[in-house]
């Protein structure tokens, strides 16, 4: 999708540890691609999204983890869930939404006591490290040693088990904290900070080629919270 996109999100998102739901009305966004797998759910219309320069639309849309993608609804009233591959498998993301029936307290609740998937203790113990980060570095080399692995070791496992290079899981970590710092009220010189950037516009950029919005787009008509 080329040219500026006109985002009008609207709604409540939840932040958890390995997944994010957002509750509201959909925004367009420019091409874009991130970790997540990706479930849209058309409330009272379908949705309609770009999948690597190809339309699809339907009252679901699921988006594989790393596929690119744009979203072309706007103002459709929606559920979106972002889910960690290293937690969910695509499977999962099909039965969570037969499941919960459109409800999001329901979508909520299957989230939370969903089976996640088993993963390698070493690599465990090193995503435990990358969960608590803040605004220092962590190099592989620091997660490595936590895991008593060697870095070639711990990038193997990372990319069998969670299908994401150490860099790209850290990035993603810190924007997801970056993202709840500023719906928390922080500016987004601050966000951007605590989480680790080297400034707004580092954050901008990485928002943008994740998600297709900037930070200021995705916070501007998002609150934090939970449903129900």
């Amino acid at each position: 999708m080329n040219g500026a996109a006109q985002p009008s999100w609207q709604g409540e998102i939840w932040l958890a540890e390995d997944h994010c739901l957002v509750t509201g009305r959909l925004g367009r966004t420019d091409s874009h691609q991130h970790y997540a797998h990706q479930l849209l759910i058309g409330l009272d219309a379908d949705v309609e999204v770009c999948l690597d320069g190809h339309t699809c639309s339907g009252p679901q849309v699921l988006i594989p983890s790393q596929q690119p993608h744009a979203i072309l609804s706007e103002r459709v009233p929606c559920i979106t869930l972002f889910a960690e591959p290293l937690a969910f498998r695509l499977s999962d993301l099909q039965r969570l939404a037969e499941s919960a029936d459109r409800v999001p307290e329901q979508l909520a609740m299957h989230l939370r006591t969903w089976p996640r998937s088993a993963l390698d203790p070493r690599l465990a113990k090193a995503l435990e490290h990358v969960r608590a980060l803040g605004e220092q570095p962590l190099p592989a080399h620091e997660l490595a040693s936590i895991a008593s692995l060697s870095v070639s070791q711990l990038e193997r496992l990372f990319t069998r088990q969670l299908r994401v290079s150490v860099r790209r899981l850290v990035l993603w970590q810190r924007l997801r904290m970056a993202v709840q710092q500023a719906l928390a009220g922080a500016s987004l010189t601050q966000a951007a900070l605590a989480a680790g950037f080297a400034d707004s516009a580092h954050f901008s950029r990485s928002m943008r080629r994740h998600f297709g919005l900037t930070p200021s787009e995705i916070v501007r008509h998002l609150r934090l919270g939970a449903p129900g």
